[in-house]
């Protein structure tokens, strides 16, 4: 069951959960307007059996950052050095291959070392994001719009500078559920 949030300071730890569970402690949340999530926020999955568990943290991913309703990087890795964040340009993971050929978890300690070398290509400036309130699973509440891609990752306040991210994402039988925690 989805209860540990952690100290501040502290990411949410992975905690397995069934889907249904991850839906009731999202419906339980709280709506939040966009401007809430302005800033850089620290991620980690919430593995439910979507066939895209393990994917994110097996990257490298790191979080999100929101700038403005306008400007918003989805996908945020740390440099080599971890010092720095990067963006990474979302239109080049494949996403819905992803969903029709899950990806084998002996090929996750791949991922991260081939998107640190592929940085050059992935890494991105510009924003591939958008904030905007949404109505979803009955109340409005902030989502973030990908530019590029058939996903929309929804949020509702869980705790203290923590929210519960549902992507939902086009051709998915489930969603996929993230916590993020207010990094600065």
């Amino acid at each position: 069951m989805l209860n540990a949030i952690g100290s501040p300071g502290e990411v949410l730890v992975n905690v397995p959960a069934t889907t249904g569970e991850a839906l009731s402690m999202f419906d339980s949340g709280e709506p939040v307007e966009p401007d809430y999530l302005i800033g850089m926020w620290r991620g980690a999955e919430i593995p439910t059996g979507h066939p895209l568990d393990g994917v994110l943290a097996a990257s490298g991913w790191w979080g999100k950052e929101f700038i403005d309703s306008e400007t918003v990087h989805p996908l945020l890795f740390r440099s080599r050095d971890g010092m720095r964040a990067w963006a990474m340009n979302p239109i080049l993971v494949p996403v819905q291959s992803a969903l029709k050929v899950r990806v084998p978890s002996f090929a996750y300690p791949l991922l991260r070392p081939t998107i640190s070398a592929l940085r050059p290509v992935l890494q991105t400036r510009r924003p591939r994001a958008r904030l905007r309130s949404v109505t979803y699973r009955g109340k409005s509440t902030a989502a973030m719009v990908y530019d590029q891609q058939p996903v929309i990752d929804v949020f509702r306040r869980v705790a203290e500078d923590v929210v519960l991210g549902v992507m939902d994402l086009r051709g998915s039988a489930q969603p996929y559920f993230f916590v993020l925690q207010r990094h600065r």
